[in-house]
């Protein structure tokens, strides 16, 4: 069956079977993450609204919806609307266009002049933009513009001071500024959109005059899938690793029957381009921080020579799991999930067989397998157009992701050199640096928070601006980040634990762990430091909670395992632990770690 939200998209499927796909969607057995959207239209935006539940419900993100009166964006936010107010959004989304630009410039106008009408439109949405972040401490998403439907300066529209074109590219320019600049507002690029889609298919004056939809009904799919990949990507639900075969998708031809002298790759030839092009694309998505990896029938000797190409853009070192053998497609994959430490929901697995991409469908469905077709010229579009790896915040751990996993390689090596695991432990000299977040580090801390899933006993979800007004709340919460290094290299920010105080009480409401770093006694460090900031505070008690997701089983009984007494359970499943915080009680049994305390508050 054909899933009608994956690229590319039947805008008329969607729309027409949208009640029946919601049902399909909501009839799963899954936890959804539930988060409010409030929508703020500058034009009509009802099925917007109900395209996107569609896709965020895909991505296993509940939403509840508030929506503003037709062009009524402005006035919600600025006139403090009490039921905007009660709403209390998680992100906003301002779907202004460029129908809603009234102050286009006048034939003859001087640049100066034009100038002032950018500068007046960027404060009028400055206004509103900091008002949001006051009242809701949200992420907000706004439109760019899209070019308008005429030119009646035809040509030299784009470059005359007084063209339309030339105003709404200032403009455009504005709003890339702010999104560099301001923490937690995000771009929604709908004039990349447009032109994707194409202007006459974007404008569709009748639904503009009917029903006032300043986009056509066949381009509302595009424009809801593009504002959900932004949503997935704030809350961490991003895909981490692409998995791709060999033959005829990263080169043509079959290595095995020719050799590397016999495939396709280079620029000799349209295939071999095409090939070559595709390549570029997942190097490029590498430097991003998503990881590769190898899944092929085929001799790994003979697998392996096809990197030694001298046109081959891709390396051996590039990829952090490689599987090329002759079990499976299935059976690899889960292979190399286990071994990067991920679920199989972050993994995409892109091969030009259908009769393996539908295998991988039916028996791991939370593996995302893209219809890439058979046509090479194909792939990169699909891929880039799908949003799988929407790339929002890029921290210092993102590039050098693929740099980390290979530093496990070699410690893995090292630990077969030991019969004792405490003794090699001993001699990784781990050190790790704890100390209060930092506002060099809240980009890394928020995607820790938002990414983890494994090693997280919360499982709590919060945006950037949440993180931050944390950070400066020093009487009210601990916030402890940590970072591991030792002699292999530099593993990054690892670990969050962000603590509650009430009254005596300090509660645990965050703390997880990249599981790169599992079994390293890292949250043993943690919890050392976490204990001495309880004294600190003169708490008498430290509180957790365990809440159960399929994806956290292996901290089930983590606390149990640090020596906590178990209180009760609640109606919801989350069990409550419970250390008594005593001056006199030793921290922590000795460790194979240094502990290097940064900048730690003293209250």
């Amino acid at each position: 069956m054909i899933d009608p939200l994956r690229y590319p998209f039947d805008a008329s499927a969607i729309l027409l079977k949208k009640k029946a796909i919601k049902r399909t969607l909501l009839d799963t057995d899954r936890s959804f993450l539930e988060k409010r959207v409030a929508i703020l239209g500058g034009s009509t935006t009802a099925e917007i609204r109900d395209t996107l539940e569609l896709f965020l419900l895909k991505e296993g993100i509940k939403p509840a919806f508030y929506e503003s009166e037709y062009n009524k964006f402005y006035e919600d936010v600025m006139f403090d609307n009490p039921k905007l107010l009660s709403f209390k959004p998680d992100i906003v989304y301002i779907h202004t266009t460029t129908a809603n630009l009234h102050a286009f410039p006048s034939v003859g106008e001087t640049l100066e002049s034009v100038e002032k009408r950018v500068r007046d439109e960027v404060d009028k949405y400055q206004a509103m933009w900091n008002k949001l972040s006051q009242l809701f401490n949200c992420a907000i998403i706004q439109n760019n513009f899209e070019l308008p439907p005429y030119r009646p300066l035809a040509n030299s529209d784009s470059w005359r001071t007084y063209g339309k074109t030339f105003f709404i590219y200032q403009l455009n320019g504005e709003w890339s500024r702010q999104a560099r600049e301001r923490k937690n507002f995000y771009i929604n690029d709908i004039h990349y959109l447009s032109a994707l889609l194409g202007l006459k298919h974007w404008h569709d004056r009748k639904q503009w005059y009917s029903y006032k939809y300043a986009l056509s009904y066949d381009a509302i799919p595009t424009l809801a899938h593009n504002i959900a990949s932004l949503i997935k990507s704030i809350y961490g639900k991003n895909k981490k690793v692409l998995v791709l075969d060999l033959d005829n998708t990263l080169w043509g031809g079959e290595i095995g029957e020719n050799g590397p002298a016999g495939i396709e790759i280079g620029k000799e030839t349209p295939l071999a381009e095409a090939h070559t092009e595709f390549q570029d694309y997942a190097r490029e998505l590498r430097r991003l921080g998503v990881l590769l990896a190898v899944c092929s029938k085929n001799d790994e000797g003979a697998a392996k020579e096809g990197f030694s190409h001298p046109d081959s853009v891709l390396t051996l070192e590039d990829f952090s799991a490689f599987k090329a053998n002759w079990q499976t497609k299935p059976e690899n994959l889960e292979a190399i999930a286990q071994e990067l430490n991920v679920g199989l929901d972050s993994c995409v697995f892109v091969d030009d067989n259908p009769a393996e991409r539908e295998l991988v469908s039916k028996q791991l469905p939370s593996i995302e397998t893209p219809e890439i077709g058979g046509d090479v010229t194909d792939y990169v579009n699909i891929l880039d157009r799908s949003h799988y790896f929407e790339p929002l915040d890029l921290s210092e751990e993102d590039l050098k992701r693929s740099a980390f996993y290979a530093e496990n390689s070699k410690r893995e090596n090292l630990q077969k050199q030991f019969a004792s695991y405490n003794d090699y432990l001993a001699s990784l000299e781990m050190e790790a640096e704890i100390g209060d977040f930092s506002p060099v580090y809240l980009d890394r801390i928020t995607q820790l928070i938002n990414k983890t899933n494994q090693f997280n006993l919360t499982t709590k979800r919060y945006t950037y601006a949440e993180v931050e007004a944390m950070s400066r709340q020093s009487d009210r919460f601990s916030c402890l980040y940590g970072r591991l290094k030792d002699k292999f290299g530099d593993n990054g920010l690892v670990s969050v634990i962000i603590g509650r105080m009430q009254e005596k009480q300090m509660h645990v409401d965050v703390w997880l762990m990249s599981c790169r770093v599992l079994q390293r006694n890292m949250e043993q460090a943690m919890f050392h430091v976490l204990l001495e900031e309880a004294r600190r505070r003169s708490a008498t008690e430290l509180v957790g909670s365990y809440h159960k997701t399929p994806k956290n089983g292996m901290v089930s009984d983590f606390y149990q395992r640090l020596g906590w007494k178990y209180k009760s359970t609640n109606a919801a499943g989350d069990s409550e632990w419970r250390w008594t915080v005593n001056t006199d009680t030793p921290l922590t049994k000795s460790l194979p770690i240094t502990i290097v305390r940064a900048s730690l508050q003293t209250k």
